[in-house]
């Protein structure tokens, strides 16, 4: 009885590419949306890197419409990135109104 070799199962690639594209992409976010020299975690950059990711999640749901787990990501980071606007639009509405029209969301 011989054996037949299965095929490969091809891997889903997702955002990003590779790491390095990754790394190029978050360091344009943060230095376009920080706020100090150094900074990583305002809730702009947060909401800036959140933003990205979740267009990123909306057109691989486009094409994949079945993927589940992933949908589940992307309406984790939506609940996220509303609770981040939220608490910008509390403490600073100048801010908030300013990282919206930046963007281009809709709130």
């Amino acid at each position: 009885m011989t054996r037949v070799p299965t095929p490969a199962i091809p891997r889903l690639v997702y955002w990003p590419a590779s790491l390095a594209v990754e790394n190029e992409v978050k360091g344009k976010l943060i230095a376009e949306h920080r706020r100090a020299d150094k900074d990583t975690g305002s809730p702009e950059v947060q909401v800036a890197l959140h933003t990205a990711r979740i267009r990123e999640l909306t057109e691989h749901l486009k094409t994949h419409a079945k993927d589940h787990h992933s949908r589940r990501g992307l309406l984790l980071l939506v609940g996220k990135q509303r609770r981040l606007l939220n608490y910008l639009r509390d403490t600073d509405v100048e801010r908030y109104r300013a990282l919206v029209a930046k963007l281009g969301i809709r709130r």
